[in-house]
């Protein structure tokens, strides 16, 4: 697929025309465009209409769209058709200085090219799914239920593309990774990468929290503002125009935005130059200390975006005092580093360190035009597949050196029931878990023991327990949560090992083929016809010879859809990694445990 990527800013515009191969057939950028540029500027659509001008012959066959905001509506990238259009235009008050004019772009490529597909790419997309704990201000939820006041993050196409280089160059898959991505340009933002996902993002629900920035504040006490408003001396334009246009590093040095003048400055004693750079710094490294604290670790750093890319002093100021985390700078190695080409990377820490420090070349316009391809052929029809839905209640798997402790030395699973999972089956032993709140007693053993020790329950479960469980796939207990077990021979704590499992459909490599879809793939899950009709996202694909064909969710996850034993959907084939179950009525054939 031949795919243009137009990415517009506030005053220019980049393109580029992918071929088949994602090799760069085109490429510019117009600028000093709209209306700040003065009375004869360029506007946007005249500078789409002379980039499809400039095109002359080559083929284009979608055509994939950079838009800033696209709010709580969109969880992934979408064809653009009405609908769409009118989400972008109701985010234009939090993104005033993209979504505008990604509108105008869109329309008049539409207009110019009408047969073909165009594709919104959201920089909030990656963000969307975080945690409800972290995307939740503390204000009255009416309120901004009313006013969609919540953190959505942007940056999410360069912090996705980052993270992908990182796990490529540390050779391990993303979903086994914890990573801290770091976009630090005239545009500064922060993101916990947890196995794969968006869990924290220093951006907001507008780009202006966060990290020091170019011209914008970041972080800044509410009550500050509220102050300045009641002072009479700024109304909300003057204070919108202090935050985004006179904050940041342009702000705290009082000589603009370029970081290299900065730096001189700095170097030549300037005390405001040197605040700038020191706020600056204090703040990305504070992020990254509370980063790694959130997700129980960290195995690396990725630096990307202008400043993460070529300012070596700004790197090593931020890694500074981060030994303790393992991270240790190689400072040949930071000098040196150089980003120039497609999916280019320079490792910046020495061989003695436990976190890896990386800088990326980011590359937005390719990742769109990857998601562009996605989201074009996901929209195929699709081929209705069947699969069954299975219930899975909370349960445990041990050790055989936890379940001794627990049963005895001589002790040995006693089966019960096969389980649907070809040489799994439910034990007749239970034990109780005890969290620091509650107790939940004859949770069952699963067989056979397994070379760790994991304990699967609800998010209703974790509230009665007074724990905090993360949501892990089912073996990755790395950081998770810490429970105490009793049997009736000794009880045992266990330092990690609790986790709310994923959502996910086992599949053979045979199912896989002819569903469409990968090992770690996402589909979403729209349950219809039974007492309650639900969408479920992120259901996790796991591919391997000895599983059957099923999908797991969880009690609560049942409950909210109103199914019961022997639940059966469709899977709609298609040759993308996303797909869709529908709930179509109880087959008794679906084993539940």
């Amino acid at each position: 697929m031949h795919v243009l990527v137009i990415n517009c800013g506030s005053s220019s515009v980049k393109y580029v025309l992918f071929d088949g191969d994602e090799n760069r057939v085109l490429e510019g950028k117009r600028e000093r465009l709209g209306p700040t540029s003065g009375e004869r500027a360029e506007t946007h659509q005249q500078a789409i209409a002379a980039i499809l001008d400039s095109l002359g012959d080559h083929r284009v066959d979608a055509v994939g769209h950079r838009v800033v905001h696209g709010g709580a509506d969109f969880f992934e990238s979408q064809v653009i058709d009405a609908p769409v259009r009118a989400a972008i235009e109701r985010r234009i008050p939090d993104a005033p200085m993209h979504n505008p004019f990604s509108l105008a772009a869109i329309n008049k490529a539409q207009e110019a090219l009408p047969d073909i597909a165009h594709v919104a790419v959201f920089d909030t997309a990656f963000h969307a799914r975080m945690p409800r704990r972290a995307r939740t201000y503390a204000i009255d939820q009416d309120v901004a239920d009313t006013y969609g006041i919540q953190r959505y993050g942007f940056h999410g196409i360069s912090h996705q593309y980052a993270a992908g280089i990182a796990a490529k160059f540390l050779e391990r898959p993303l979903e086994d990774l914890r990573l801290i991505t770091l976009h630090l340009g005239n545009g500064a933002s922060a993101t916990a990468v947890e196995f794969g996902r968006s869990t924290e993002t220093s951006m907001g629900n507008t780009p202006l929290e966060g990290l020091v920035m170019g011209t914008r504040s970041g972080d800044v006490d509410a009550g500050v503002l509220l102050s300045l408003l009641r002072s009479g001396e700024f109304d909300v334009d003057q204070l919108d125009d202090l935050l985004n246009n006179k904050s940041g590093l342009s702000g705290l040095s009082g000589m603009g935005n370029d970081l290299r003048d900065i730096q001189q400055a700095a170097a030549d004693g300037d005390s405001r130059a040197r605040l700038a750079i020191n706020v600056f710094v204090h703040r990305a490294r504070k992020y990254i200390g509370a980063y790694a604290a959130a997700m129980g670790g960290v195995d690396a750093i990725v630096f990307t975006g202008g400043i993460g890319e070529n300012s070596a002093s700004m790197r090593r100021r931020i890694l500074q005092r981060l030994e303790f985390l393992g991270c240790v700078l190689d400072e040949d190695r930071n000098i040196d580093a150089s980003v120039q080409t497609d999916e280019d990377y320079a490792l910046i820490t020495t061989g003695r360190s436990r976190v890896e420090a990386l800088v990326v070349k980011t590359n937005e316009e390719l990742m769109i035009a990857r998601e562009t391809v996605k989201t074009v052929s996901k929209a195929r029809a699709p081929v209705a597949l069947s699969v069954p839905i299975a219930i899975s209640a909370r349960h445990c798997h041990l050790t055989e050196e936890t379940f001794a402790a627990l049963f005895g030395q001589d002790a040995t699973p006693t089966p019960i029931a096969d389980l649907s999972q070809p040489g799994q089956y439910a034990c007749a032993e239970t034990v109780d878990i005890v969290g620091p709140r509650n107790k939940i007693e004859g949770v069952r053993l699963l067989g056979p023991l397994r070379p760790s020790n994991q304990v699967e329950i609800s998010t209703s479960d974790e509230f009665h327990l007074g724990v905090d469980a993360p949501v892990r796939a089912s073996g990755n207990v790395r950081g998770s949560a810490p429970i105490v077990l009793v049997g009736p021979q000794g009880i045992v704590k266990l330092q990690e090992g609790l986790i709310c499992a994923w959502r996910h459909i086992h599949m053979r490599p045979s199912d896989a083929e002819a569903f469409g879809v990968e090992n770690g793939d996402e589909v979403s899950v729209a349950i219809t016809g039974g007492e309650r009709d639900l969408i479920l996202g992120d259901v996790l694909i796991r591919v391997h010879e000895n599983y059957a064909l099923e999908m797991h969710i969880d009690t609560d996850e049942a409950n909210a859809a109103g199914l019961g034993q022997g639940a059966r959907g469709h899977l709609s084939a298609s040759d993308v990694d996303e797909a869709t179950l529908v709930y179509t009525g109880l087959d008794e054939t679906a084993l539940v445990h």
